[in-house]
C-alpha cells in the first residue's frame, strides 16, 4: 500500500490515507472521507479537487498538462505547487506523499 496523507488547509488536521497504485488523488479522498468535492468527477471541468502538494513532492510528480493548469488558473488560492486531484496519478514511488487542501474551493468557504 501507498501512503498518501492530507493535510487540512490550517495545518489542524493529517490523515494517512492507504492508496494503490493507479488511483487518483481525488478518487483516494473520496474513498477516505477527506472533503473534496471533485463536481466534475475527475473529468477535469472544474477545480474542486484542487490540491497543494508539499514542495518536496511536487517536483517528484509529472509536470501538469496545459488543459490542467487552465482549470487550476480559476482555483482559488492557487500557489506555485497547486494540482488538481483528478489529475495525480498514484504510483508506488509516491509513498508519503503529502498534500494541503486549500482554504477554499469555487463550491465552499473551506472547513
Amino acid at each position: 500500500m501507498i501512503k498518501v496523507i492530507f493535510i487540512s488547509h490550517d495545518g489542524t488536521n493529517r490523515t494517512e490515507c492507504d492508496a494503490e497504485a493507479g488511483q487518483n488523488i481525488l478518487d483516494i479522498a473520496h474513498a477516505n472521507d477527506i472533503e473534496m468535492e471533485g463536481a466534475c468527477e475527475g473529468n477535469m471541468a472544474c477545480s474542486t479537487c484542487h490540491v497543494i502538494v508539499a514542495d518536496d513532492w511536487y517536483a517528484r510528480l509529472n509536470p501538469p498538462q496545459l488543459e490542467e493548469e487552465e482549470m487550476l488558473d480559476l482555483a482559488p488560492g492557487l500557489c506555485a505547487t497547486s494540482r488538481l486531484g483528478c489529475q495525480i496519478e498514484v504510483t508506488t514511488e509516491m509513498d508519503g506523499l503529502t498534500l494541503r487542501l486549500p482554504k477554499e474551493t469555487l463550491s465552499n468557504s473551506g472547513w
